[in-house]
């Protein structure tokens, strides 16, 4: 099964302890992937939906969390 990274959030923060990033990708469903930390130790949670706006309603949430940085848009990159 393939999987296609539809859009891909970072809170432009590169220390280990407040970096957090958020996908958005398509599979059969929509899965939702938010790590907190750097890729080494960080923490990987992840969710699945049946439909986009389900998924959307969670990453609106994610991004609205208290967190260091500001929230910006990336292109592609791999999920954890």
């Amino acid at each position: 099964m393939t999987e296609e990274v539809v859009r891909r959030w970072w809170n432009g923060v590169w220390g280990r302890l407040t970096r957090r990033d958020v996908w958005l990708i398509r599979q059969t469903r929509w899965k939702v992937v938010a790590r907190t930390g750097d890729s080494e130790t960080g923490q990987v949670l992840r969710w699945t939906y049946d439909s986009k706006e389900e998924a959307a309603a969670m990453i609106d949430r994610l991004l609205r969390a208290d967190s260091a940085g500001r929230w910006r848009e990336q292109q592609g990159g791999t999920p954890p």
